[in-house]
């Protein structure tokens, strides 16, 4: 899928030196990737404390 965007030239630079990339396709794919995974890591952050703990779950009985 083409698209026409206007992205800042130098965010777009340092983008590219940092990551270490070779062409702009291949940054801006790469921090698209980034941000929907850190996205949806939060979603699952915020889940944490919504569900019932079980009580009686050892950790230390499941190590061996």
């Amino acid at each position: 899928m083409a698209t026409n965007l206007s992205i800042d030239p130098e965010l777009l630079e340092e983008a590219l030196r940092i990551g270490g990339f070779i062409t702009e396709k291949e940054t801006v794919n790469q921090a698209l990737k980034e941000f929907v995974q850190r996205r949806k890591q939060q979603e699952i952050i915020e889940l944490f404390g919504n569900f019932p703990c079980d009580e009686d779950y050892d950790y230390k009985k499941r190590r061996k």
